[in-house]
Formats: C-alpha cells, structure tokens, sequence
C-alpha cells in the first residue's frame, strides 16, 4: 500500500507566504507517514489569474525550489509541486517533482493551457512519467484532465499507475456552497475526475486550493471510478489516503486500438 497526500491549502497572499505554505504542509504530511504530497496548480508563488502576484522572479523561485528539495530529503518525502518557470519560450505553469531524497525528478509543464490562460502564460510541450517513491505516475494540469482526457490516458499507456491533477479555480460565486461530490446540480468537473479512473483504470488524485465557494474539491479517485476520500469543500486540510498501485492495471488505457480511429476507408 502507498499513502499519498493531497495539500488541500489555503490560497498564497504573497510568494513568501506561498512557500511558508508548501513547507508546512510537507511537515504535516511526513507526520501522516503520507510517501508523496502533491500541490494545487501555481501555488508558488501563486496562480496569477486569480490574485495580485509579484512579477517573475527567477532567482526568488530558485530558492524557493531549493529550500523545498532539502525539506524534502530531510522528510523522506516525494512532492509534486505546482509552481511556474521561465523558459524561452515564456512563461510556463508546470509541476514540479522532488523525490524522497530531495533530487530534482523533472518538470511537467501544462501544454493544454484554458483559453483565459494564454495572455499570461504560454503552453509546454511534451509529456512524460516520473518513478517516485516505488510508484510510476504522470501529471496532468488543471484544464487538461477536464478537456483533454488523452493527457490521462497517454500517461497510463506509459505505466503510470497514478494521474495526479493539480488544478486550481477562479471563483465565481464564494458565497455557494458545496456539501456533496459530485453533485448532480454542480459543474461537470468532479465527474470528469470519476471518469478519467475508470476509463483508464488508474487512480486519479485531483487537487485544489481551499477557496471559498469552490465548485471542486481534492479527492482520490479509485481505478473502478469510486471516490476513495475527499477533503469537505473550502477546507484547509491535508487529505490523505492509502491505495493499492498493484490494483491500478491500466487495462481500459492499454485496450486503445489506435487503429480503429483511422478515417481511411476499406
């Protein structure tokens, strides 16, 4: 068994509190034995869609990365942070993977990127699957789970057993409030985490900030489609919770006959 943690955190006010943020959350989820803490999308130093942040700071952020590798090979901890970074060709939201000894794993840059995104950011390209704490798992990006189910299934296909989703939501409404997952009245999004596990026979663990009003919520979905847990909507907390990677088998995702979608008549 594998216990993996979801940092279900408030929203950052600033960079500097962002990483305050990030490194006590490590702290609680080493203390609940959890193998891996995954982190909602652009925590550091902040999603800038959805509040006033700082212009980029390269070196800021190198620091930051820095301090976040040496707590998490003093943790014995893997991390899956949602932060930015600066390429030539712009700026990218990405996820960030740290292993357990505190070693730099790689990026997963967001190469879907939601239509309100682009005048801020610029897509990646590329996908790939990282080896962390004895598990194989991929990294898709907020709008790419919901709208771009192939983001998932790609990295089934390559043996993830895990798709973990950092996602993070500008709120429309703060004054709703949710009570139940997947409710049949709210937005499509919890659904679309049910059906990327299942569809793939994976487990899919989806991450959001606590924002009041949200309309999501973290959660860890079983490869069958059934909710394993779920943090309570709006809620600082760390989710936590134990999954069997043997049970992931990646059998719908590897059925794929990519030949059957061919247009070319017989």
């Amino acid at each position: 068994m594998l216990r993996l943690a979801l940092a279900n955190t408030r929203f950052p006010k600033s960079p500097s509190d962002s990483l305050g943020i990030v490194l006590d959350a490590m702290a609680s989820a080493a203390a609940r034995n959890a193998a891996i803490v995954c982190f909602a999308e652009g925590l550091v130093p902040g999603y800038r869609l959805g509040a006033s942040i700082p212009p980029p700071d390269t070196s800021w952020l190198e620091s930051a990365w820095k301090q976040i590798d040496q707590r998490a090979g003093e943790l014995g901890l893997g991390v899956i942070l949602g932060t930015e970074r600066q390429s030539q060709a712009g700026l990218h939201l990405t996820a960030r993977v740290t292993g357990p000894d505190g070693a730099l794993c790689g990026f997963q840059d967001k190469v879907q990127l939601d239509p309100s995104e682009e005048s801020t950011y610029s897509p990646g390209s590329g996908r790939r699957v990282f080896r962390c704490a004895g598990v194989t798992f991929g990294v898709v990006i907020c709008h790419e789970g919901w709208r771009y189910p192939e983001t998932v299934r790609w990295a089934v296909r390559q043996g993830a057993q895990i798709v973990f989703h950092p996602h993070v939501e500008v709120v429309e409404d703060q004054n709703q409030l949710w009570t139940r997952f997947a409710d049949p009245a709210n937005t499509f999004h919890e659904k679309a985490m049910l059906c990327r596990a299942a569809e793939n026979t994976c487990y899919f663990a989806s991450v959001n900030c606590a924002l009041p009003g949200a309309s999501t919520t973290s959660a860890v979905i079983d490869p069958e489609g059934v909710l394993i847990a779920h943090q309570p909507y709006g809620e600082e907390g760390i989710l936590v919770a134990e999954i069997d990677p043997a049970a992931a088998t990646g059998l719908l995702a590897k059925r794929l006959r990519p030949d059957a979608l061919s247009t070319d008549e017989q």
